[in-house]
């Protein structure tokens, strides 16, 4: 049997259901939207710095003490500190060599003119002045070779790792062979060293 419109009962009746209708469908909307969220993570990220120095000036680094006065079969050497002052690891470090506005037989003769051989020594070089001597274990990092030079590689460095530091002896040869009219020339040589970063890794 229907409920009758015309009663007051029957309006009140019908006014709860279709409150009742109405109250549930917003439920399902209300349902349908929940959400939930959780406190984000946070990473520090810091970048590397890539950088190399020398030693201060003294016996640790004498390359800019002149040499005077030398003959065919003179070996000058020199000691030169290398460090990683850096954070980050290199992939690799190179001496480049010049004679800038000064070149001369002996820079541009790579047979008869200066020959340069590059030594490292696990400890301090012994010695106030030449020859020095290697109370540790002694390294060749570059064999004798014409000593103007662009982008030379100096493997097995210590200096690689951050905080290294690499103590190098640079021994520069006057063949035996120069001729007589090496006689009174002179040069200036300039040495630059260059680190590069080491290859992308993945952290």
């Amino acid at each position: 049997m229907g409920i009758s419109l015309k009663t007051t009962t029957g309006k009140v009746l019908a006014s709860l259901a279709l409150i009742g209708t109405a109250a549930a469908v917003a439920g399902m909307g209300t349902y349908g939207g929940w959400t939930t969220t959780t406190t984000p993570a946070t990473q520090s990220v810091s970048v590397a710095t890539v950088s190399i120095a020398l030693g201060a000036g003294g016996t640790p680094n004498n390359l800019s003490v002149p040499i005077n006065a030398i003959l065919p079969g003179d070996r000058i050497e020199r000691l030169v500190t290398l460090s990683n002052n850096g954070t980050a690891a290199l992939g690799g470090v190179t001496m480049s060599t010049s004679a800038g506005t000064s070149p001369s037989v002996l820079t541009t003769d790579t047979t008869n003119g200066l020959q340069l051989i590059v030594e490292s020594c696990s400890v301090a070089w012994s010695g106030s002045a030449a020859p020095y001597t290697c109370s540790g274990t002694t390294k060749t990092v570059q064999t004798s070779a014409p000593i103007i030079a662009a982008n030379a590689s100096l493997p097995g460095l210590n200096s690689l790792a951050p905080g290294g530091t690499d103590n190098l002896k640079f021994s520069a040869i006057l063949p035996a062979s120069a001729p007589g009219s090496f006689q009174g020339v002179a040069s200036t040589v300039s040495f630059t060293f260059t680190a590069t970063q080491r290859g992308g890794l993945t952290q």
